[in-house]
């Protein structure tokens, strides 16, 4: 690949109809790349693309003391290069990184593998989880770990309601009320710009579980994506976690998407309790990588805790 086929765009030169083709055809198409997406996540960014929109790589940046670095923007598991590129090409991209930022702490797809050249980057390895949906429920369910039945068991007895839809505006106001931390309210906003737009194009929905008082204790926003059906956002209240509802909430979720030529993408997570959740239901592990570096001048090192 020469030079001239690489270009860095600046975000009103993106040719969304190109970047949205390209991402859509990609074998490794994420969700979080695509334009409306991005939009609602990072807001601001650029992009390298190469050739006609052949390999494409959005570039959420933000700027600080005169420095631009990139970052990973929430609701955004996965970004980096699309579709898969070979290792030259794609060591091609990265050096164009490197080049342009002093700083950088992103996440790629798990199709982008760390280049054994460029030394100056580090990847570190992160799990996401996986399970497969294209068996009947009894199979699916045969692979549940002893832990997860008997939770199961338990929100079955605490006689739970499991609701195929559950709105908007319920779902936002249980997160409200039981995250441990404040969120910024652009954070709220971002995420409810997600939902409401997946819900009005027919590819996300919100399911919930209420309790015998029909107080709902627990939800999951999932959101269709090609073949897979994203975790995309859940949460629960202390009344919820008591009686097991989340287990109910995905138990019952998977017995309704059994035997689809489907995956449910739980998103992962690298803390242990989070993750046993996922692997109880049976999902196996799938690693991407996170990619940083630092070359501010030494004075100015400090940056990276202020990021």
């Amino acid at each position: 690949m020469s030079k001239e086929e690489l270009r860095y765009l600046k975000h009103n030169e993106i040719d969304y109809k190109r970047w949205n083709r390209c991402i859509n055809e990609a074998d490794n198409s994420r969700v979080y790349a695509a334009s409306w997406y991005l939009d609602r996540t990072a807001v601001v960014w650029n992009a390298l693309v190469c050739g006609d929109y052949e390999f494409v790589m959005p570039l959420p940046f933000k700027r600080k003391f005169g420095v631009d670095y990139l970052y990973q923007p929430i609701y955004c598991q996965q970004l980096g290069i699309f579709p898969p590129a070979p290792a030259n090409i794609a060591l091609e991209f990265y050096a164009e990184i490197y080049k342009r930022f002093r700083y950088s702490d992103i996440q790629c797809n798990a199709f982008n593998l760390p280049p054994k050249q460029l030394e100056e980057l580090q990847f570190s390895p992160r799990k996401n989880f996986l399970l497969l949906l294209d068996t009947d429920y009894e199979i699916l369910s045969a692979a549940y770990s002893k832990n997860t039945h008997r939770n199961i068991a338990k929100a079955n007895n605490n006689r739970l309601n499991y609701a195929g839809g559950v709105s908007l505006e319920e779902f936002m106001a249980l997160k409200q009320q039981n995250l441990a931390a404040n969120l910024p309210k652009n954070t709220y906003q971002k995420l409810k710009s997600i939902i409401a737009h997946s819900q009005y194009h027919g590819f996300g929905e919100i399911k919930g579980v209420y309790s015998q008082g029909n107080v709902l204790c627990a939800a999951v926003f999932f959101l269709r994506w090609k073949n897979r059906l994203i975790y995309m956002n859940a949460i629960s209240s202390d009344e919820g976690k008591e009686m097991r509802a989340m287990f109910l909430l995905v138990d019952r979720f998977l017995k309704s998407c059994s035997g689809k030529n489907l995956t449910l993408d739980f998103e992962g997570s690298m803390l242990p309790g989070v993750a046993r959740f996922f692997e109880g239901f049976g999902a196996t592990p799938e690693t991407y990588y996170r990619m940083n570096f630092n070359r501010l001048p030494l004075p100015v090192k400090w940056l990276k805790k202020h990021i």
